[in-house]
């Protein structure tokens, strides 16, 4: 089954439905994939399929190996890094961070402050764990002796979700500049991050991103 999936709202402009497929399952997605919309199934490693009644699938590898996670929202934060699929080091926490307030005047202002404070102490504590869990991540080069779904090479990947502004802020810190420029996937549809949503985004992180459409 696939870990996740998204559709356009009923009566929209279509737009290419997204999911996610674990890669030991994608051979048999694959096959299902040629019996329902026909023709074979493709041999090797695609990177895009047309089928006989028009509906198109491309396939995304995140082919990347050791990864780092950072996930961050105001309710929590998790990092990690992973190696062969499985966690090596990780650290997850809480920050409380308030929300928005619709009061006015001095004692918004003071509260907007207090609220921009709590933010900057989260992401200061986010990049102070990365930098200690991740921060040779850019420069490994370890051997492996496994053929990657996608077939490229394997180099060091990142894996960011949450609160994009929030990740923003946290990747901008000068000790973490050699992660900006890794491969990254994105998962910013979590919820807050804790071990259970970690351990959800390293599975997430490794599978096929296949984008359905049709052919124009």
């Amino acid at each position: 089954m696939p870990l996740v999936s998204t559709s356009s709202p009923s009566g929209a402009q279509a737009t290419p439905r997204i999911i996610e497929v674990a890669p030991e399952r994608l051979s048999a997605w694959l096959a299902g994939f040629a019996e329902r919309h026909g023709g074979e199934p493709p041999r090797g490693v695609p990177h895009s399929v047309t089928a006989p009644d028009g509906v198109v699938a491309r396939f995304d590898y995140f082919d990347h190996d050791p990864f780092g996670v950072i996930l961050v929202r105001r309710g929590g934060y998790a990092v990690g890094r992973v190696r062969n699929g499985r966690l090596l080091l990780h650290k997850v926490g809480t920050r409380y961070v308030q929300g928005k307030t619709a009061a006015g005047g001095w004692s918004q202002q003071r509260y907007a402050r207090r609220r921009e404070n709590q933010a900057d102490e989260l992401v200061t504590a986010v990049a102070d764990h990365a930098a200690r869990i991740l921060v040779d991540l850019a420069h490994v080069a370890e051997e492996t002796g496994e053929i990657p779904v996608g077939g490229i090479p394997v180099t060091p990947g990142l894996v960011v979700g949450g609160d994009r502004q929030l990740v923003g802020n946290v990747l901008s810190d000068k000790r973490l500049t050699s992660l900006r420029d890794l491969p990254r996937r994105s998962l910013y549809d979590i919820g807050d991050p804790n071990r259970a949503v970690l351990e959800t985004a390293v599975k997430r992180a490794t599978a096929v991103r296949i984008s359905l459409g049709e052919t124009p």
